[in-house]
C-alpha cells in the first residue's frame, strides 16, 4: 500500500453488500441457511451481523436453522467466548437453542 493511502477499517458495509451474502452456498450437504448464517458470522462484525440478520429473515431463511447433527446455529455461537453480541443479535430476532 502507498504511504498516501490510508487503510480503512470498520467502514459500515451497504445494504446491498450484505445482501451478496444471501448468495452463498455450501460444497456439501450443509443446509443453506446455516451456512450463509456461518459465513456471515465468520465475515462480519457485530453490528453488520446484526443488520444481516433482518436480511436473512425478510429472505425466508430460518434464524433456527439446525445443522446435519441438528444443532441450533445460535448453539454454535454459544460455544465461542467472544460471540456474545451475535448471540444477542440472534436471540432479538426469535434464535432458540432448540
Amino acid at each position: 500500500m502507498k504511504k498516501d493511502k490510508q487503510k480503512v477499517i470498520g467502514e459500515t458495509l451497504s445494504d446491498d453488500h450484505l445482501k451478496t451474502l444471501l448468495e452463498a452456498r455450501p460444497a456439501d450437504d450443509t443446509p443453506v441457511g446455516y451456512y450463509i448464517l456461518l459465513r456471515a458470522y465468520q465475515s462480519l462484525r457485530e453490528d453488520d451481523f446484526a443488520r444481516f440478520l433482518d436480511f436473512f429473515v425478510k429472505a425466508g431463511y430460518d434464524i433456527n436453522v439446525k445443522n446435519q447433527s441438528g444443532e441450533a446455529f445460535l448453539s454454535l455461537l454459544c460455544q465461542h467466548t467472544e460471540a456474545a453480541p451475535y448471540v444477542e443479535a440472534m436471540e432479538k430476532m426469535g434464535a432458540t437453542h432448540k
